[in-house]
């Protein structure tokens, strides 16, 4: 039998604190029901021997101390799911924002969802592609991998999150088809500019049909905030779990997540950690980064890409450090690229993706994939030192080999790295094109690919000719 309990010990911020509570649990949900208004639900997040501390996801705002109604319903956040789940349009806590009512609900899902025994993963495998070269042929997805993108403030990765969701195709040798692919997109503190762009975005190019959007807006509540990874992720693993679908899940933006949770820390009187962020924000991000990945016995994965900006582009900052412990790998914009006009603003040498090489070679893309990317990496390095002695003696004053970097450099980024916001690339157009931007440099400069391929890709002329899905 639930009890109901009148008044509150405490308010504080989006917390509430109940005094002399019996058998309540960690999670548990909570009807507050004020006088007049409509009711309230929320959560206990933290448990005092009978004092229970609950999270109000509508704010705080017209409660009383006094008479003010909680009832412990005895079971965890739910969320309903079904296959309806895709092209609808939710609020950060899960619930229909499109106008089109509930959804049927095959069943209902706790958000906090479950650990994945590691004994019980499949080691990625596969591909997905994006159409955007840098990440195609230097920092391939590997289906179930999770691999974020490190951003700025004022750079395009808005552009660059919609134009993945427009062209993502699974890849591989599986027996998979494009019926099988869905995205789940989470956006979060989006001011509602960029959420009526991402939404109007994906109806436009049609996309919208294989998306399940969360929206988050910098005006709602920092409790909703918080819950949006853990609704988009449930839904994510009942689509790939239940469904045996392949899902991209990506979350934009992952620092604005983390600063709600810093906030909500800071509401409970926590100790703060390193910038005023909890001491557990490496351990909170691991439970939304894990549930990433493929399961033995399951047709589905789970793919993300989470998208964060770096305060001050610093990349030691806590939000992006911590990620990188825990993804595997990153993608990281440049901002000189960036301003110098070049869309997508990916700096290749810091951005990697370490389950690639288990992806790609043949059987997967192309046999030349894995030297040819190496390669394109070992030669854009060397671009960076004949910059980097040009600055000091002048351009004028380097040898021939260094004259011919500075214009493979060029080259690269202006024909490579740049392309159009809506040109889709075949992973075959990038890796033809990397061949023939290498025809700039001598064959003896190309020591990371061995002779076999270099007879059959290397051309001493441009021969490729444009293609792509645009």
């Amino acid at each position: 039998m639930n009890i109901e309990y009148l008044g509150l010990s405490e308010i504080n911020g989006p917390l509430i604190a109940i005094d002399n509570v019996k058998g309540a649990s960690f999670e548990e949900m909570v009807e507050i029901a004020v006088e007049g208004s409509e009711n309230r639900m929320g959560r206990i997040v933290q448990m005092y021997g009978d004092k229970a501390i609950v999270q109000v996801f509508e704010g705080t705002s017209g409660l009383s101390r006094k008479n003010t109604r909680a009832r412990f319903t005895g079971k965890p956040m739910e969320m309903p799911v079904s296959r309806e789940l895709l092209g609808r349009v939710f609020d950060g806590a899960g619930r229909p924002i499109d106008g089109l009512g509930e959804i049927f609900a095959e069943k209902r899902v706790d958000v906090n969802g479950k650990p994945i025994n590691p004994a019980a993963r499949t080691y990625p495998r596969n591909y997905i592609r994006s159409g955007i070269s840098t990440i195609d042929a230097l920092s391939t997805i590997i289906r179930g991998q999770k691999l974020p993108i490190f951003s700025g403030a004022g750079m395009p990765h808005d552009q660059l999150a919609v134009q993945i969701v427009k062209q993502a195709q699974i890849m591989g040798t599986g027996e998979e088809s494009s019926e099988d692919f869905a995205i789940v997109f989470a956006a979060m503190g989006v001011k509602n500019d960029v959420a009526d762009y991402f939404r109007r975005s994906f109806e436009e190019s049609g996309v919208l049909e294989r998306v399940s959007m969360f929206l988050n807006l910098s005006n709602d509540p920092i409790v909703e905030r918080i819950l949006t990874p853990l609704c988009a992720l449930t839904a994510a693993e009942y689509l790939a779990f239940d469904l045996g679908m392949q899902i991209l899940v990506i979350m934009t933006d992952m620092t604005s997540y983390a600063e709600a949770l810093r906030e909500f820390s800071s509401s409970k009187g926590e100790i703060p950690g390193r910038k005023g962020y909890p001491g557990y924000l490496y351990s909170n991000l691991a439970t939304l980064y894990e549930r990433a990945g493929i399961i033995q016995g399951s047709k589905g994965s789970i793919t993300q890409i989470p998208i964060l900006t770096m305060p001050n582009d610093d990349i030691t900052h806590p939000v992006p450090d911590l990620t990188g412990y825990i993804t595997e790998g990153q993608i990281v914009l440049d901002r000189t690229l960036d301003q110098s006009g070049i869309y997508p603003p990916i700096s290749v040498l810091p951005s990697l993706s370490r389950l690639m090489k288990d992806g790609i070679g043949k059987g997967y893309t192309r046999e030349d994939h894995p030297p040819l990317s190496n390669q394109l990496f070992s030669a854009y390095a060397k671009v960076m030192d004949a910059r980097s002695l040009a600055s000091v003696i002048g351009a004028d004053e380097l040898s021939e080999n260094d004259k011919k970097y500075l214009e493979f450099g060029r080259q690269f980024e202006e024909r490579f790295v740049t392309q159009g916001i809506n040109e889709n690339r075949t992973t075959e157009y990038s890796l033809d094109l990397g061949w023939e931007l290498l025809t700039l440099l001598p064959e003896s400069e190309l020591d990371r690919i061995d002779k076999e391929l270099l007879a059959k890709y290397y051309k001493k002329q441009n021969t490729t000719q444009p293609r792509s899905d645009a």
